[in-house]
């Protein structure tokens, strides 16, 4: 048996695979998000949320000496970012991958970099302890993401995964830390999704619910495993990770230099990773859904109440900027905006609305790649979003591309088992346990009676956003 966690924005998700792939058991357990309103670009959680979690999900899997797993893969969201005491408990809330607040720290280290660094990535938010609470920094005695954490938690040797080689200048490297004054210590050694980091303890037995001696294996940020998990390890492969927020990986066989974009080496060796985030996308959904009085319908539900809204909302545009936006325009000062409402306009128009806008942004992505000469052959969808084959429809539509349904919905479990089984040798490569293992159930072909009226509010997207930036900006800037 092989254990799969996945700590995600709102949910701690677990599975229970056989060694063949079979799905055994599942479980879930909600995650504590804490946002300020007097301070919006503030989100964060509570680390423990995930400990506690964890030992639910393994006591319900009934986990013990007599029914041992053999690999333990732990996956989460990321760049999240808690600095951990010398008691190995959490000093400060997690800084969540879509806290901003660190735009100062980010533009500096932009700066020494030679290139954008997003203020919600791993060393800005170490700065940031460093500069604005020199009390917590002092006793930090390392830096981690979530997955991290628990492995730090499950094994006692602390590690930062490192999804591929040419990945240390978007986490942090030793040279910068010390142009920074920080302390090397702090920043755990990089290893490798796949990499063993040790057996579980006999305190992870007792912390966490799970036998000890039970090797644990390196998984990493949920963009990445999900990449394996979806089976984005052929050229010509997209990844879109559709949940709270939404990534768009492309599996490309040569680098590309624009910096709307991401480019970083593969996980799986000799390609590269060409990537793009949205940073609210089924949350924009889930705001939209609250602030309407309609926070406990079910997604599908909403869907229903759209259906006879016509493609384009009936000429109504949403920007989804809720927090910022990064790829392709990187400003932590674009905000949400509808564009072109009209009396004729109502609650069910503003709604499609907010979901067309997902697949605007994803399209803005994708026009990008293309743009910089890559191919995008098919779109494999993961996460919440995958569940609503009306949504998927949707953004077939929108980006005229054909959306691919695995038949494992959450990629990050499936990639931790594929990772888990490399890591214990069933397979050579990542690539090859991706492909044994994951399976496309359903194909979404795009609707070509949609298409112009698509094309057309496309332009009216990416027009909307450049007459605001402006606007944007000042709004930011007030006190």
């Amino acid at each position: 048996m092989i254990v799969a966690l996945d700590i995600g924005t709102t949910d701690l998700k677990a599975a229970l695979f056989a060694t063949d792939g079979t799905l055994l058991q599942t479980g879930q357990r909600p995650l504590s998000l804490q946002s300020d309103s007097a301070h919006p670009l503030r989100h964060e959680a509570d680390a423990l949320d995930w400990v506690r979690g964890i030992r639910d999900l393994c006591t319900e899997f009934g986990l013990s000496p007599e029914k041992r797993p053999e690999a333990i893969v732990v996956s989460g969201n990321g760049p999240t970012l808690v600095p951990i005491g010398s008691d190995d408990r959490p000093l400060h809330p997690a800084l969540l991958w879509m806290d901003r607040r660190c735009i100062e720290e980010a533009a500096t280290i932009s700066e020494m970099n030679g290139f954008y660094v997003d203020p919600t990535f791993y060393l800005p938010k170490s700065l940031w302890f460093h500069r604005h609470r020199p009390e917590i920094y002092e006793k930090t005695k390392f830096f981690m993401s979530c997955p991290e954490y628990i492995n730090y938690l499950l094994t006692g040797n602390a590690v930062t995964i490192l999804p591929a080689v040419g990945f240390e200048p978007y986490i942090w490297t030793e040279e910068l830390v010390a142009q920074l004054g920080m302390e090397w210590s702090k920043f755990p050694d990089f290893v490798r999704p796949g990499d063993p980091i040790g057996p579980t303890t006999a305190t992870a037995a007792d912390l966490l619910g799970v036998p000890a001696g039970v090797p644990v294996y390196a998984g990493g940020p949920d963009f990445i495993v999900s990449i394996v998990g979806t089976g984005t390890v052929a050229p010509g492969r997209a990844c879109d990770r559709a949940g709270t927020s939404e990534g768009i990986n492309l599996c490309a066989e040569r680098a590309i230099s624009d910096p709307r974009l991401l480019c970083v080496h593969h996980v799986i060796e000799g390609y590269r990773n060409v990537s793009g985030i949205v940073s609210t996308s089924g949350k924009a959904l889930q705001w939209f859904k609250e602030i309407t009085g309609r926070s406990s319908s079910p997604f599908e539900q909403v869907f229903q109440d759209i259906e006879e809204i016509p493609a384009g909302s009936n000429k109504l545009v949403f920007l989804p900027y809720l927090t910022g936006e990064r790829a392709p325009i990187w400003d932590p000062n674009a905000r949400g905006a509808f564009v072109g409402l009209a009396m004729h306009h109502g609650r069910r128009e503003m709604t499609r609305a907010v979901v067309e806008s997902v697949g605007f942004a994803i399209r803005d992505i994708l026009c990008v790649m293309e743009e910089s000469g890559l191919q995008v052959d098919d779109v494999r969808i993961t996460g919440g979003q995958a569940r609503s084959p009306r949504w998927i429809q949707i953004k077939a539509d929108i980006t005229g591309r054909r959306f691919l349904l695995p038949a494992m919905k959450d990629a990050e479990l499936a990639g931790d088992l594929c990772i888990a089984l490399f890591g214990l040798g069933r397979y050579d490569s990542l690539a090859e346990a991706a492909d044994a293992i994951i399976r496309i159930e359903s194909v979404f072909e795009p609707n070509g009676g949609n298409r112009q009226i698509y094309d057309d509010l496309f332009s009216v997207y990416r027009e909307s956003y450049a007459g605001l930036k402006g606007v944007f900006k000042r709004i930011g800037g007030m006190d």
